[in-house]
């Protein structure tokens, strides 16, 4: 008889990860998949990059370092924010990890008491409503629809709040939408939050080199949120290094302190040669980083031009990220015959098993009326999976 704990129970697997996995059973039994499932840039790692992580391999550099990282290191991270970001912040409020998502563990597992409220505006990345389970936090979901590009307002964020509210945590761009928030947009939702003394803010910022309408805009260049600011970052997206696991928190002293605490108790310090590669990557021009972004805008208006021509599917124009996030309950109630459509998740098995191309259902980011695509792989790539999605679902009426 197996026991498991009720934490673990309560938490589901990313069904981007699922996903993915069906993909390769399928793949291995000789079946011809299209995954855009997985949010993986397919260019390499940068030269600089690599050769950075060689030499410290070829010196040795292979021994424990900071939890939080090697000092060094985290001045880079430090001289970063000011150069891009026009943000202020010393060695002491950096805590490099072992990815993103790491670091946003970090905050929430250091920041919620069981009961705390933490508020999530709809669509939002899998891993934050487990997160918040996982430290018996509340998840205040905001609804927001393809109609005001998945937006969230100050009216929406202010009637969320409560005195329990402890954490606002959302990401732009944003995973899976796309949506990027303007500089006036922000400073709104800054003002509403920084009425309420007791909430802090978890900004995302992991795609901020994929960002299609101009420079990248951080929550916490407003001097009266800063200090209640968590500003995530990394290295997997911009730099295509998802599998080097290189994360990054900037936040007060206080906070980065209680989450090298937290760090220090799961992993200790992110791997020697990845803190190096991390540390190239910090000191090369971003605009290195145009010709990925460059490429991402090709194919998301390849990809919009091409589901926009899908009768039943409704598809805007993300501004940031490498995803698309398509209304899909013009198909609800559908059938080729065998299969009835009743969901998001429904469509999605229905195109895994006919058209052979995996998509992630909206439930995993909290609204079954959608789908996600990524749109991180070859222009044919995706050209094909456009072809195949629109002649399976024809056959839906």
């Amino acid at each position: 008889m197996t026991h498991l704990s009720d934490r673990i129970n309560r938490l589901s697997e990313p069904q981007t990860i699922a996903m993915a996995r069906k993909s390769r059973e399928l793949i291995a039994q000789g079946i011809d998949i299209i995954s855009l499932s997985l949010g993986e840039p397919d260019f390499k790692t940068p030269d600089a990059i690599k050769a950075a992580a060689h030499a410290a391999i070829d010196s040795d550099f292979s021994y424990y370092t900071h939890v939080s990282g090697y000092l060094e290191l985290r001045e880079a991270v430090a001289e970063k924010f000011r150069r891009d970001n026009g943000l202020n912040y010393t060695a002491e409020q950096i805590v490099v990890s072992t990815g993103a998502k790491q670091s946003i563990a970090n905050v929430v597992l250091s920041m919620i008491n069981p009961g705390d409220e933490v508020i999530i505006p709809m669509p939002f990345w899998v891993s934050y409503i487990e997160l918040v389970k996982l430290a018996d936090g509340i998840p205040v979901l905001l609804p927001t629809t393809i109609e005001t590009n998945f937006k969230v307002t100050p009216e929406q964020v202010a009637a969320a709040i409560t005195p329990k509210t402890r954490l606002f945590m959302f990401s732009t761009p944003c995973n899976p939408s796309g949506t990027v928030y303007t500089r006036d947009e922000l400073r709104a939702l800054a003002e509403v939050i920084a009425r309420q003394p007791e909430c802090y803010i978890l900004s995302d910022e992991i795609y901020e080199h994929i960002n299609f309408i101009g420079g990248h805009e951080s929550m916490a260049q407003f001097d009266f949120i800063y200090d209640r600011t968590i500003t995530i970052n990394g290295v997997s997206k911009g730099f295509a290094m998802t599998g080097w696991r290189g994360g990054i928190l900037a936040a007060p002293k206080w906070i980065a302190q209680a989450c090298d605490k937290m760090q220090g108790q799961f992993t200790s310090a992110t791997s020697s040669i990845t803190q190096k590669a991390m540390h190239a990557a910090m000191q090369m021009d971003p605009a290195s980083t145009h010709v990925m972004r460059d490429a991402f805008i090709r194919r998301r208006n390849l990809v919009v031009e091409g589901l926009s021509q899908i009768p039943g599917l409704q598809v805007n124009m993300p501004d940031g990220a490498f995803y698309v996030f398509p209304n899909v309950t013009a198909f609800f109630g559908k059938t080729d015959g065998n299969v009835t459509i009743h969901s998001g998740t429904d469509l999605c098995m229905y195109l895994l098993a006919k058209a052979h191309v995996a998509v992630v259902p909206g439930a995993a980011f909290g609204d079954d009326n959608y789908i996600r695509l990524s749109y991180a792989t070859s222009d044919e790539k995706l050209v094909e999976a456009v072809r195949r999605m629109k002649e399976a679902l024809a056959k839906l009426n």
